[in-house]
């Protein structure tokens, strides 16, 4: 009989997760200093894809059979795993850049969202920019969560109760088909990680747990669908959506976000946890 593979890792290991980790964020930085009008999501990708091959990584988007690009950018009405080419960003668009790096056999995941300025159009902004900023509330609201939960589950309700709490009326959609995972050797590990409530408890919260929290909320209703590229998740309504994703380690001190420089400090602040580096 095969034996099942363990979700929890040993301190080593989660430190060797930290570098993969920063390689990330560090793409995802030059990503973001980019972003403008005017500018196409290919060149987004070829920046990302500079960043983590200088620094002695590769993109573990590449590993997955089919998919040759280096991030995945969706805008507009595409949530997630948008494809990276010729699509030019305009004014108001929203843009959610998903992006990972494999170094030395360890896994990093993030993802952020960002609008486009667009000084004609302020309303628009202003209300794409409100979707992104409670997606990524709700993304630190179940980060914070893991902090003193007893078992999984329990971050998908932070996640939801954030987004309920902080939606304008008629509220947004929490996406079901698409939730968060593991992390480790690989880029997708067991265990899942809902963005709701779900009647499962969860996998136990102990050290050794690494996960990728990743929220993806759109402005009307959560049925999506897959485009003609067999990758591109789109809404059927379409109403644009925000992807907001961090990689977190449990350890034996605490919490630490491996996907960002300060271990989550500034995000977790508002939430009165204080992350501690992995010993």
């Amino acid at each position: 009989m095969a034996l099942r593979r363990s979700i929890y890792k040993s301190p080593a290991q989660l430190r060797a997760m930290v570098e993969p980790g920063l390689i990330t964020a560090a793409a995802l930085d030059a990503v973001r200093a980019l972003v403008r009008p005017g500018v196409t999501t290919l060149e987004l990708d070829a920046e990302a894809s500079r960043i983590i091959t200088s620094r002695g990584a590769r993109s573990n988007f590449q590993l997955v059979r089919g998919y040759r690009h280096t991030v995945c950018t969706s805008v507009n009405e595409q949530v997630v795993h948008g494809i990276p080419g010729s699509r030019v960003l305009e004014p108001g668009d929203i843009v959610s850049i998903d992006a990972g790096a494999e170094y030395k056999g360890w896994n990093g995941d993030s993802a952020i969202t960002i609008v486009v300025p667009d000084p004609a159009r302020p309303a628009l902004v202003a209300q794409r920019e409100k979707l992104s900023w409670v997606t990524e509330g709700s993304l630190w609201a179940g980060i914070a969560a893991l902090a003193s939960a007893r078992h999984l589950g329990e971050v998908g309700v932070a996640v939801q109760e954030h987004i309920e709490a902080n939606a304008p009326d008629g509220g947004y959609g929490i996406l079901r088909d698409y939730v968060g995972h593991g992390i480790g050797r690989r880029m997708h590990e067991s265990p899942s990680v809902f963005n709701y409530r779900v009647p499962d408890p969860g996998a136990e919260v102990r050290p050794g747990l690494a996960v990728a929290i990743e929220p993806m909320v759109v402005a009307g209703d959560q049925a999506t669908f897959v485009e003609d590229d067999d990758w591109t998740v789109s809404t059927l309504d379409g109403s644009v959506g925000s992807h907001w994703e961090h990689s977190v380690a449990v350890h034996d001190g605490g919490i630490w976000v491996l996907t960002a420089p300060d271990g989550g400090a500034e995000g977790l602040a508002p939430f009165g946890v204080i992350p501690a580096p992995i010993a």
